[in-house]
């Protein structure tokens, strides 16, 4: 569809005018609803803080049983002497986001600082720092170094278990290994999700500023001319049209030909900016009336589209709107159903949902993305970064004060809601 989402293709020009405020309403990946956030992400610094403190537990009353099974420690086993090491250890690891390498340091000198007692353990709370090394800091050479560190101290400590040297040092290799090479996938992933979103920022801007830039110089080229000669033509005769009437009368006739050509010739720029409505070129410009025309033409392209024309939360579109909002309205409905016929493809269910509020009108567009459609090629999947179409749909949407989003839905599919405000003199 466009710099957010490839879903329709359109000519350079219909993007029409184009704002810095679409770029900042692009719609985040990482904001796409369905997607599952744990409480490490919703809240940070209370996980980390029950991290540390369940970690710090355990270090305190769990230890290895018989058969290698974890039993509850208890009170009266407890190393008291240990007991500051523990919880230097649980507690490193509240600050692991922001300072992981330091918190790996702290980790690793108590796990070591605990060798040469029985029955404590503090490589939990290094299994956690190592995979907070590789999670939060971009320095892997120093993450190497704490790896091996760790690996070091693991191999040491198997020295003392019962089970074979071998297996354990292997076994606890594999383990802190791991841990820090997942963090570092999960970091390397998070990176390349944040340049992508950087590049398609960086291709709406392109695509705002070029749109811009050609639509600036053909209103020059074609009109700054014909209204410069105008102007003079006005101001001559306005001069001499008390001494000569005939004069100012040739004058103003220059001015209305150079005001017919220029017309004409702005005719013809907005004939490029925006496509035609019909034949000739000269029909009036659709609304929300011409809808049902619009839906039976999707039908006919195999889409089971449906109007609904109330929502639940909203009252009925009034039967008269200010021209512009119409035009408008008609033009999202319009995109958001192409959008759907070539990314969800003939047989998928739509709907068009109508409805207004005190401050304006709803539209929303929905699409169960269950079609049959060719798959999209590289760099044309939803969400992308080609296209013009959501960059010129939320412009309608801005340049009435309004607002548009576009996102994919949690059980597949697609939905595009805008509300237009409808303030002004109706059509």
């Amino acid at each position: 569809m466009t710099a957010d989402d490839p879903r329709g293709h359109r000519p350079p020009y219909r993007g029409a005018i184009v704002n810095r405020a679409s770029l900042r309403s692009l719609t985040p990946l990482g904001n796409a609803p369905g997607r599952f956030r744990g409480p490490f992400t919703r809240w940070p610094r209370s996980a980390d803080a029950v991290l540390a403190t369940v970690t710090f537990l355990a270090m305190v009353f769990v230890v290895e049983g018989p058969g290698d099974m974890l039993v509850i420690r208890p009170l009266g086993d407890v190393p008291f002497a240990a007991l500051p090491v523990f919880a230097a250890a649980g507690a490193a690891l509240y600050w692991r986001r922001r300072a992981p390498l330091a918190v790996l340091g702290v980790t690793l000198g108590a796990w070591a600082m605990t060798l040469a007692s029985s029955n404590t353990d503090v490589g939990g709370a290094a299994i956690i720092a190592l995979y907070s090394a590789g999670r939060h800091t971009t320095n892997d050479r120093w993450g190497q170094v704490g790896l091996a560190v760790a690996i070091v101290v693991v191999n040491i400590d198997a020295l003392d278990d019962p089970a074979p040297w071998v297996e354990t040092a292997v076994v606890g290799a594999v383990f802190l290994s791991g841990a820090w090479y997942v963090g570092r996938r999960l970091r390397l992933r998070k990176e390349r999700a944040a340049q992508l979103l950087r590049e398609q920022a960086a291709e709406a801007r392109r695509i705002v500023t070029e749109e811009r830039t050609r639509i600036a110089r053909e209103l020059h080229d074609v009109v700054a001319h014909r209204v410069s000669l105008m102007t003079v033509q006005a101001g001559a005769a306005r001069t001499v049209a008390a001494e000569d009437p005939a004069g100012a009368r040739q004058a103003m006739a220059a001015v209305e030909e150079v005001g017919r050509q220029a017309l004409d010739e702005l005719r013809h720029l907005l004939g490029v900016l925006r496509p035609q409505t019909g034949p000739d070129g000269l029909g009036p410009q659709p609304g929300l009336a011409d809808l049902a025309q619009l839906l039976e033409q999707v039908r006919r392209a195999g889409v089971d589209v449906t109007l609904v024309d109330s929502l639940p939360t909203a009252q009925a579109v009034p039967g008269r709107l200010p021209a512009r909002v119409d035009l408008s309205a008609y033009r999202i409905v319009q995109e958001a159903l192409t959008n759907v016929l070539k990314h969800a493809g003939r047989g998928a269910h739509t709907e068009v949902r109508l409805g207004a509020d005190r401050s304006g009108i709803v539209i929303e567009v929905l699409d169960d993305g269950h079609g049959a459609t060719v798959p999209p090629g590289p760099g044309l999947t939803r969400g992308g970064a080609q296209g013009h179409g959501i960059v010129g749909m939320r412009e309608r949407a801005l340049l009435l004060g309004g607002t548009l989003d576009a996102r994919p839905r949690a059980g597949g599919g697609f939905r595009v809601v805008a509300h237009l405000p409808t303030g002004g003199e109706p059509a």
